[in-house]
């Protein structure tokens, strides 16, 4: 396909996001909103100032960052206002289902209430459904440089909303914080009825999946790109249709890879993983989803059959219950016939 039919062709799929820091949706602009809103004064004079200081050398080099950026979020507002702008540019890109990590720690540690944090958030998810018809579920995640004491309390703090968050997740500097330190609140958390994921294979070794997959019993793995040094780790995912949760872009701003053209997705699909296209942090990793799906489609030359077994996998990966998933795979499958 030629570049413009490309684009035309994505814009239009029906996708669901599934790796998605709400956090890292944070733009410029609001962020400098929020923050004169709240009498707080920046590091940087402007817009493009700030923007200036995305180029990142590696993950930390992201998260120093993105920390700072979370610091003025600070009433239930705020976090609406973050969550409300992430999902009007979910319905602009035909996104129809997102799963969205937050990070309360980030937020609790510096004297924000997990109410706080959690109604806002979730009362812009509810306001999606009902005005945006974009659906979805919410994922609170464990930061991991942080002792898994710090994750009990949060998990503890989750308990009264357990029935607006889904399930838990794991994300934060992965070298040196191997899923095995959060064995034990992760088996809570499963206790509680909570489904889980784990950031695995991103800049950690294949060893970190394999703890994600045995010791915490993940229903999907965010990143993975490690994998592929493993062969029986391969099989293992490919057999048990652990989903893989990609992010292209981010991949490449962190440099965990240095050209999309040498992307292991194709070599993923064909060996049958499960695999899936994501933005991460996209006001920090310069695309949201389409972003994401037209650069690695224009970068490994993808059909259109590809892409759409890309937005198919989407919501087979998805927490959507098995009927809603088949409604998503026949609007998938009507689009690409009709296009």
């Amino acid at each position: 396909m030629n570049k413009f039919f490309t684009k035309h062709f994505i814009e239009g799929l029906p996708k669901a996001e599934l790796h998605l820091h709400i956090e890292g949706t944070l733009e410029a602009a609001l962020m400098f909103k929020i923050a004169d809103r709240n009498n707080i004064k920046l590091n940087y004079l402007n817009i493009n100032e700030l923007k200036k200081a995305y180029n990142f050398n590696n993950l930390q080099d992201f998260l120093n960052i993105y920390y700072a950026g979370a610091n003025i979020l600070i009433t239930e507002q705020d976090f609406y206002d973050l969550t409300w702008a992430y999902l009007k540019k979910v319905q602009s890109q035909n996104i129809i289902h997102t799963e969205i990590f937050f990070d309360p720690q980030t937020h609790t540690d510096r004297g924000i209430t997990f109410d706080i944090v959690i109604n806002g958030i979730y009362r812009a998810l509810e306001d999606g459904v009902q005005k945006l018809g974009v659906t979805s579920k919410l994922i609170m995640s464990f930061l991991r440089h942080l002792p898994e004491s710090s994750a009990f309390k949060t998990l503890e703090e989750a308990l009264p909303y357990k029935k607006w968050i889904s399930g838990v997740g794991l994300d934060s500097s992965e070298v040196g914080n191997p899923p095995s330190k959060f064995e034990q609140v992760f088996a809570r958390a499963r206790k509680e009825g909570f489904l889980t994921v784990a950031h695995a294979g991103e800049e950690g070794p294949a060893e970190y999946i394999w703890e994600a997959i045995d010791l915490l019993k993940v229903n999907r793995i965010d990143h993975g790109n490690n994998c592929l040094e493993d062969d029986v780790l391969v099989e293992r995912l490919a057999e048990l249709k652990i989903p893989l949760t990609l992010c292209p872009l981010s991949n490449l701003k962190l440099k965990v890879v240095k050209d999309l053209k040498n992307y292991p997705l194709v070599k993923m699909m064909e060996k049958g993983l499960l695999v899936t296209i994501n933005s991460d942090d996209p006001a920090y990793f310069g695309g949201y989803l389409n972003e994401n799906y037209l650069r690695i489609a224009e970068a490994l030359n993808l059909s259109k059959t590809q892409i759409a077994q890309l937005a198919r996998n989407s919501f087979k990966a998805s927490w959507l219950s098995e009927k809603e998933k088949e409604k998503m795979f026949s609007r998938v499958e009507l689009y690409l016939k009709n296009n």
